[in-house]
């Protein structure tokens, strides 16, 4: 850090307002530079990981909704068997 005797005679000769501006104005260029070179390339790494889990989720749900399709199917099957077999029970017993 700088002497403190050196920011004493920048106050004493620009005033503290002007001196605390500066002050101000490299802790904004620090934080925008930080954000810039450290936090938004790890944004964009998280915003792709995010695209990608919301596609497969997205799939998931499609396979879950084939799937569904596909066991409604099989048991519409098995009770039109069940009442096939049912009918063919009764024409037996009626005979």
């Amino acid at each position: 850090m700088e002497d403190p005797s050196a920011i004493v005679d920048l106050i004493s000769q620009y005033g503290f307002p002007v001196v605390a501006m500066g002050g101000l104005g490299y802790f904004v260029y620090f934080v925008w530079n930080f954000i810039g070179e450290h936090i938004e390339p790890q944004i964009e790494k998280m915003h792709f990981a995010l695209i990608r889990v919301i596609d497969q989720t997205r799939m998931l749900d499609q396979d879950m909704i084939r799937l569904q399709q596909k066991v409604n199917v099989v048991l519409e099957y098995r009770e039109r068997q069940k009442l096939l077999e049912e009918g063919k029970n009764e024409k037996s017993k009626s005979k």
